[in-house]
């Protein structure tokens, strides 16, 4: 699998490189603008990624922006939904509103700092992503 993790706070940064990368190759962005790039460059090779966590609060380019530039980007290449990026959102922002504009925006899921590990893992399991 390949994954790509966006997220500014080091520790944070630190932790899901630690956890995920047991599951594939992992690539990391400190901010979103890089997120986008990184996602691009991966399109160009014909080397997308599986899975892309977005933390919200990031600079240059939220977490937000850069989930619709993807899905832009995705949409405009005409990839069908099925092989589109799982995206899921990560974040300390757990209120409502926040949690269904990243939907509406197009995640698949949304996981809460603190990560809870097993949590995490029961949403790859969900999307196909691990066994």
């Amino acid at each position: 699998m390949k994954i790509l993790i966006a997220e500014d706070d080091f520790a944070s940064r630190k932790f899901m490189l630690k956890f995920l990368s047991k599951y594939g190759e992992c690539d990391v962005t400190v901010d979103g603008m890089e997120a986008v790039d990184a996602f691009l460059m991966a399109m160009d090779a014909d080397m997308p990624y599986d899975l892309v966590c977005l933390d919200i609060m990031m600079p240059t380019l939220d977490g937000y922006q850069a989930l619709k530039a993807i899905r832009d980007i995705e949409e405009s290449r005409n990839i069908p939904e099925e092989e589109q990026s799982k995206i899921i959102m990560t974040t300390a922002l757990n209120e409502g509103a926040n949690v269904n504009k990243a939907f509406e925006l197009g995640c698949v899921a949304y996981a809460g700092k603190p990560i809870d590990q097993a949590k995490f893992e029961n949403v790859l399991k969900k999307l196909g992503l691990i066994s």
